[in-house]
C-alpha cells in the first residue's frame, strides 16, 4: 500500500522531462512606447534582479507572482509565435501595459518577440513578430 502511494505521488514531486514534446528556446518579449514621430528604445518586458539575499530567495520558492505572470507571459507569446490569436495579442498588451510605471498614457504600445540563437561565437536577434502599435489608453489595466 504504502510503495503504490509513493509510486504515484513521487511523479508529482519529481516531474519528468517527457512530460514536454521537445525543449526549445522561448520568445523574449520587448516592447516601447511610441509618442508622435517619437519612440523609446526596446526594452525587455522582465527584468530579472542582479542578486537576491537568502531571503527573497527563500520567499520567491514559496510565492512569485512576478515569475507567474511572466510564465503566463512567454506561454502567450509561444501560441503567438506558431499562430497570431486576438487573445494573446490582447494578453501580451494588457500585462505589459501594467508593468509601464509611466502615468502619461498618451502614446503606442509595441511590442515584438524576438529569438536568441548562437552562430559561432555570434549571438543572432531573429524577430519573430512585430505587433501593431496600440493606444495606452485603450488597454485595460
Amino acid at each position: 500500500m504504502v510503495r503504490r502511494t509513493t509510486e504515484l505521488f513521487l511523479p508529482a514531486l519529481i516531474p519528468s522531462w517527457r512530460f514536454f514534446k521537445s525543449v526549445e528556446a522561448s520568445p523574449r518579449i520587448e516592447y516601447r512606447i511610441l509618442q508622435g514621430s517619437s519612440h523609446s528604445e526596446w526594452t525587455s518586458s522582465f527584468e530579472r534582479p542582479v542578486s537576491l539575499t537568502p531571503w527573497q530567495f527563500a520567499r520567491r520558492l514559496l510565492w512569485n507572482s512576478d515569475w507567474n505572470d511572466n510564465l503566463f507571459m512567454v506561454s502567450c507569446a509561444e501560441r503567438l509565435a506558431e499562430h497570431v490569436t486576438r487573445h494573446s495579442i490582447d494578453e501580451l498588451n494588457t500585462r505589459i501595459s501594467r508593468r509601464i510605471n509611466d502615468a502619461d498614457l498618451s502614446g503606442l504600445l509595441q511590442f515584438r518577440l524576438l529569438f536568441l540563437s548562437r552562430h559561432g561565437h555570434q549571438l543572432v536577434k531573429e524577430i519573430e513578430y512585430e505587433s501593431q502599435p496600440v493606444a495606452l489608453a485603450d488597454i485595460v489595466k
